[in-house]
C-alpha cells in the first residue's frame, strides 16, 4: 500500500478537530509551557510558504514539550485591525469587517491544512469587541495612573492630586513631559480645565501636541515604517510633518526598567542590543544657554560638557518651539522655506540620511554661560524635536556631523582636545584669542567631564541628568478600522468612560474616509456621543494597541470579568517561548514589555516581563524564475540558447515551473499576451533562468503552501521548511529539493506496510547495531529540538533510515514514530494507530536514549604515514594511545609504508586518527 498522504492528512485533521486533541486547560498536576507565535495580520493574499516557517518551528517545539509531559498552551489568533482593510473599504465601499472575516477564513483554512496544534478554542481577534474591551480597559487604567520615579512603579493619579493639594510639586519625583513648579495654593486655585491640563503632563495615557507623519491623501497619521521617501507606502501619497493633538503613552517612564529587564531574558544578544540602542540611555548634563535679546533660555543636553568651550554654533530642530521667536526679520522667508521643505521628510529619513548637510541660519544668537560668547543659532533637519531637548551645542572639532555642517556653512572649528589630553583654554570672542580656564587645568578627559558636571551645577547653569533616546508612543490614528477610545469631551476636557460602559463599539459609517474638513472617519457616524450628548474621541487606537497584551488574553480568553483571572495568570505566568520576526524588535516587543510592566505594577499580572525566551526565525526568500523573450517577438528561448538572440528577461510565475522546467501550456494560459507564445527549446524542453530574491507578488515568486500540500502533503512541507537551513537564518525557497524529503516519508511508510497494505511490523529482537542507530537518533533529535536546530534533526532522520535499512522491528519503529511526530504529525498518527494504539501519538512519551547502546565496541582509525592517509584499521574501543600505537605498528599493512625504517614518532589522537612519522 502506497503512502496516501492526502487521505491520511484529511483524516487526522478532521479527527483532531472533532476530538479537540489540542484543547488545553489549567492543570496544576502538570508543569506548564506556553509557546506563542507573533500572530498574523490576515491579508487578502493569504499565506505564502515564508509565513509558516516560524509557526512550524513553534509547533514542533510545542508537540515535543507535550511529549515530555508538559501541559502546553499553543494558541493562535489574528491582528485584525489595520490600514489595508480600511483602504480597501474606502476604494470599494465594503465594510472592513467583511473583508477581514473573509481573510481570516482563508488564513484558517490554510493553517488547518498544515496541521498545527493550535488550541482554536482560545482564538482571539483584535477587532472583536469582547477582545478590545480589555484594550480600552487598559487604556483607562493608564489614563488614571502616573509614574513615581522613587517607587519605580505606576501609581493612581488620585495620589498625585492629593500631593498637589498638600504641597504642590515640592519634593515630587515623577515622570512628566515638562518639569512644572507650583504651590499647593496655586493648584487649589486652578479651575477644572486648568487642573486637567496639568495632569495631562503626568498621566501615563495623555494628550499633547505632537509632531506626526500626516498623510492628507489617506487622511491619517502614519507610523515611520509606513512612510518611504516622503510618500506613504500604501498609495504613494505625500506625507508631511505636522504638529497635531494626539494621544500618547508615556513609555519613557519605563525606559530604565526595560533596559534593566533585558539582562533576565533569554533573547539573542543582537536583539537585546537593538533594544538597548533604541532606549538609548546616556548620562550627561542639562545646560541652559541665554538668548541674545530674548527673555528666554535654550536648553541642551550633552554628554561632553567639557567641550562647551569648543561650541561654535547651535542647531535647533526645525520644529523647536523657539524657532519663531529666534528668527529675525531678514531671515524669516528663508527659515519658512526650510521649514516647508523639512515637513516633506519623515523622521526616519532624517535620521538615516547621515551624509546630507542642510540648514538655515535664524539670525538669532545664544550666549555661552561660561564666557559670554555669542553663538549663532541654525536650524537643521538632522536635529529632531523629540530627541533630547531638540537642540544641540555643536562642537565641530569633535563631532563628524557638526564638522561637516561647520565646513558647509563656513563656521569656526575650535579644538578643545588634543591627542587625548584636554586643552585647558577657551575662545574669547572679544579678544579673539585663547584664554586659560583654571578649573580644568591639568585634568584628563574623564576628570574634566566630572569637573564640568560639578561646575555647571555650582554656577546654576544646569544639572546632571540621565537622558533616553526612547520617546513616548503616539497612540492615536485618524482612521476608522481600529479600537475606539473610551473618552468623551465636555467643555473640551477629556473624560474617561466608566468601565461599566465597555466595550465602546465601533459605530456604523457609510464613508470610511476622512470628512471634507479633514476630520477622522468617525465624524461620519451618527450620534457618536454619550447618552448625555458629549462627543466621543474621533481618533482610534493604532495597530499595536491590540497586539500589546494579546498573549495575556490567550490565558483566559472567555473571561468576561477580567483580562485574565488570577488563577490562569498564576498558572501560565508568562510566555516561555516566543517565535517571531526580528522586524518587531523596536515596535511590538517594546510596547508589549511596557504594557506588561504597567499591568504588573497595578497587580493584574504576576510577571514583570512577558516573554522569557524569544527566537527570531529568518526569512524564506523566493527563488525567482525567468523566461527570455526574443525582443520584438512573442518567441521565448530556453536558457541555454538565450545568448544566441537579443532577449528580454521576464519574471515568470514559479508555480508553473517545476525543477526550472517551464510548463508551456500553463505559461500560455498564464496571461493573455502569451496565449500564442512560441518556444525555442533545448533537448525538447524549456529551461528557465533563476535567482534568489525577496518573495514578492511583483516577482511572481510567491509559493502558495496549498500547492505544496496538494502535491506533496503537509508533513513534507513541514519537514522541508525545517530542512532548508538553520531556523534563524534567511534562506531561499527551492522546490528542487522537496522530493528528497517526500521520498524519506514514503520510505518510512514502507517499513510498516507491504505493497498490499498489510502491516509487516514484527516483534523480533533488534540487533545491537539497530539499537545503536535508534538511540543515537533519539539523542540527536532531542538535543536538536532543544537547540532549535531543526534542519539537522531532519538530516538525522534520513541518516537513521539509511543505517537501519529494511528494518521492520516494533522495538525500533515504535519509538521512531514518536520521535517523528512533532515534525510529521499526520503520518505519525496513522502509523501509531496502525501499531495498535487507541490514543493519540501526542499523548505518548518522548523516547529516552540509553547510553549503553551508544558505547562504541570498536573504532576505525585512519592510519597516515607522514600525514598521508593510507588505510583504515578497526581497533577495540578503550585502548590507550600506547596500545593503539603498538597495534598499528604490528599490523602487516604497515610494513609496506615503513619500508624497514624505524618511526621517528607515532601521533595518536584517541578515537580519531593515527599518524606515523618516518
Amino acid at each position: 500500500m502506497e503512502y496516501d498522504f492526502r487521505a491520511i492528512e484529511q483524516k487526522w485533521q478532521r479527527r483532531w478537530a472533532e476530538q479537540k486533541t489540542y484543547r488545553v486547560e489549567v492543570d496544576k498536576s502538570r508543569p506548564k509551557y506556553y509557546v506563542l507565535d507573533m500572530f498574523p495580520y490576515p491579508s487578502g493574499a493569504g499565506l505564502h510558504v515564508g509565513h509558516p516557517l516560524g509557526y512550524i518551528a513553534s509547533d514542533i517545539y510545542s508537540r515535543y514539550k507535550r511529549l515530555r509531559g508538559f501541559n502546553v498552551l499553543h494558541p493562535m489568533g489574528y491582528d485584525a485591525f489595520g490600514l489595508p482593510a480600511e483602504q480597501y473599504a474606502i476604494q470599494t465601499g465594503q465594510h472592513p469587517a467583511v473583508t477581514t472575516e473573509k481573510n481570516i477564513n482563508r488564513y484558517r483554512e490554510q493553517l488547518d491544512k498544515i496541521g498545527f496544534s493550535f488550541d482554536w478554542d482560545r482564538e482571539v481577534r483584535t477587532c472583536d469587541p469582547e477582545y478590545y474591551k480589555w484594550t480600552q480597559w487598559a487604556f483607562l487604567k493608564m489614563f488614571d495612573s502616573y509614574y513615581c520615579n522613587d517607587e519605580q512603579q505606576a501609581r493612581p493619579i488620585a495620589e498625585l492630586v492629593a500631593a498637589f493639594e498638600q504641597g504642590g510639586t515640592d519634593g515630587l519625583n515623577v515622570a512628566c513631559t515638562k518639569e512644572l513648579a507650583f504651590t499647593a495654593a496655586e493648584w487649589n486655585a486652578m479651575g477644572e480645565a486648568e487642573k486637567e491640563n496639568v495632569l495631562q503632563n503626568y498621566r501615563l495615557a495623555f494628550r499633547a501636541d505632537t509632531l506626526v507623519n500626516w498623510c492628507p491623501g489617506l487622511g491619517t497619521v502614519l507610523a515611520n515604517d509606513e512612510v518611504k521617501d516622503g510618500l506613504s507606502v500604501r498609495g504613494g501619497f505625500p506625507v508631511e510633518q505636522k504638529l497635531m493633538k494626539q494621544w500618547l503613552l508615556r513609555v519613557t517612564a519605563y525606559a530604565q526598567r526595560m533596559l534593566d529587564g533585558l539582562d533576565s531574558l533569554e533573547w539573542s544578544e543582537s536583539l537585546k542590543e537593538i533594544q538597548r540602542n533604541w532606549i538609548g540611555r546616556s548620562e550627561g548634563a542639562q545646560v541652559f544657554f541665554g538668548l541674545k535679546g530674548l527673555d528666554a533660555q535654550l536648553e541642551v543636553f550633552t554628554t561632553r560638557p567639557d567641550t562647551i568651550f569648543g561650541v561654535t554654533f547651535m542647531v535647533l530642530a526645525p520644529e523647536h518651539e523657539l524657532v519663531q521667536k529666534l528668527t529675525t526679520p531678514e531671515y524669516k522667508t528663508a527659515v519658512e522655506e526650510y521649514l516647508a521643505e523639512t515637513k516633506k521628510r519623515s523622521e526616519r529619513e532624517r535620521m538615516a540620511d547621515t551624509k546630507r548637510v542642510s540648514g538655515q541660519f535664524t539670525g538669532g544668537y545664544a550666549v555661552n554661560p561660561f564666557n559670554g560668547k555669542e553663538i549663532p543659532i541654525y536650524i537643521s533637519d538632522y536635529v529632531l524635536a523629540g530627541y533630547g531637548t531638540g537642540a544641540i551645542m555643536a562642537v565641530p572639532a569633535h563631532d563628524s556631523r557638526d564638522y561637516a555642517f561647520a565646513r558647509h556653512f563656513g563656521l569656526p572649528v575650535i579644538p578643545v582636545v588634543e591627542g587625548g589630553d584636554l586643552e585647558t583654554e577657551s575662545y574669547d570672542a572679544k579678544e579673539g584669542k585663547l584664554i586659560n580656564s583654571e578649573f580644568l587645568d591639568g585634568l584628563d578627559v574623564k576628570e574634566a567631564i566630572g569637573a564640568m558636571f560639578a561646575e555647571i551645577e555650582k554656577r546654576g547653569f544646569g544639572k546632571k541628568r540621565i537622558n533616553y533616546r526612547l520617546r513616548d508612543a503616539i497612540f492615536s490614528r485618524q482612521r476608522y478600522w481600529g479600537e475606539p477610545f473610551p473618552i468623551y469631551y465636555k467643555d473640551n476636557i477629556a473624560y474617561p468612560l466608566s468601565e461599566e460602559c465597555l466595550p465602546l463599539e465601533l459605530p456604523p459609517v457609510e464613508n470610511f474616509g476622512p470628512t471634507a474638513d479633514g476630520e477622522p472617519p468617525l465624524a461620519h457616524a451618527a450620534n457618536w456621543q454619550t447618552p448625555e450628548g458629549y462627543p466621543y474621541e474621533l481618533s482610534t487606537m493604532p495597530g499595536f494597541a491590540g497586539s500589546s497584551a494579546y498573549y495575556l488574553r490567550y490565558m483566559d480568553p472567555h473571561n468576561g470579568d477580567a483580562l485574565v483571572s488570577r488563577e490562569a495568570d498564576e498558572y501560565w505566568r508568562s510566555v516561555d517561548l516566543y517565535v517571531g520576526g526580528i522586524e518587531h524588535a523596536t515596535g511590538h516587543l517594546m510596547y508589549s514589555r511596557f504594557w506588561n510592566m504597567f499591568l504588573y505594577d497595578l497587580g493584574y499580572v504576576c510577571e514583570s516581563e512577558p516573554f522569557r525566551k524569544l527566537v527570531n526565525q529568518g526569512m524564506i526568500q523566493g527563488r525567482s524564475n525567468f523566461v527570455y523573450r526574443v525582443v520584438g517577438t512573442n518567441k521565448f528561448v530556453s536558457l541555454g540558447l538565450k545568448d544566441q538572440y537579443d532577449t528580454q528577461e521576464i519574471h515568470v510565475d514559479v508555480n508553473i515551473v517545476r525543477n526550472d522546467l517551464l510548463d508551456l501550456e500553463a505559461f500560455r494560459a498564464w496571461r493573455p499576451e502569451f496565449a500564442d507564445a512560441e518556444f525555442i527549446l533545448e533537448d525538447g524542453k524549456y529551461l528557465c533562468g533563476w535567482a534568489v530574491e525577496k518573495m514578492s507578488k511583483s516577482m511572481f515568486n510567491v509559493v502558495n503552501p496549498d500547492h505544496i500540500v496538494e502535491d506533496y502533503g503537509a508533513d513534507t512541507l513541514r519537514m522541508y521548511e525545517m530542512f532548508l537551513g538553520p531556523l534563524e537564518q534567511s534562506k531561499p525557497w527551492d522546490t528542487n529539493g522537496i522530493d528528497g524529503v517526500h521520498k524519506f516519508l514514503r520510505r518510512f511508510w514502507r517499513l510498516f506496510f507491504d505493497r498490499d497494505g498489510k502491516l509487516i511490523v514484527s516483534d523480533e529482537v533488534p540487533t545491537p547495531a539497530e539499537l545503536k542507530t535508534l538511540h543515537k537518533t533519539i539523542k540527536k533529535v532531542g538535543e536538536d529540538i532543544e537547540n532549535f536546530s531543526f534542519n539537522t534533526s531532519v538530516s538525522a532522520f534520513m541518516i537513521c533510515l539509511n543505517e537501519l535499512g529494511p528494518c521492520n522491528k516494533r522495538a525500533i519503529l515504535e519509538p521512531l514514530v514518536v520521535l517523528l511526530a512533532p515534525f510529521a504529525p499526520h503520518i505519525a498518527e496513522e502509523l501509531w494507530e496502525s501499531l495498535g494504539h487507541t490514543t493519540s501519538v501526542c499523548d505518548a512519551a518522548f523516547p529516552a536514549y540509553e547510553e549503553q547502546y551508544l558505547v562504541e565496541e570498536s573504532i576505525e582509525y585512519p592510519v597516515s604515514f607522514n600525514g598521508k592517509m593510507r588505510y583504515k584499521k578497526a581497533l577495540p574501543a578503550g585502548l590507550s594511545p600506547k596500545e593503539v600505537e603498538a597495534a598499528v605498528l604490528a599490523d602487516p599493512a604497515a610494513e609496506k609504508y615503513l619500508d624497514g625504517k624505524t618511526p621517528k614518532k607515532v601521533i595518536v589522537v584517541p578515537g580519531k586518527i593515527v599518524n606515523v612519522v618516518i
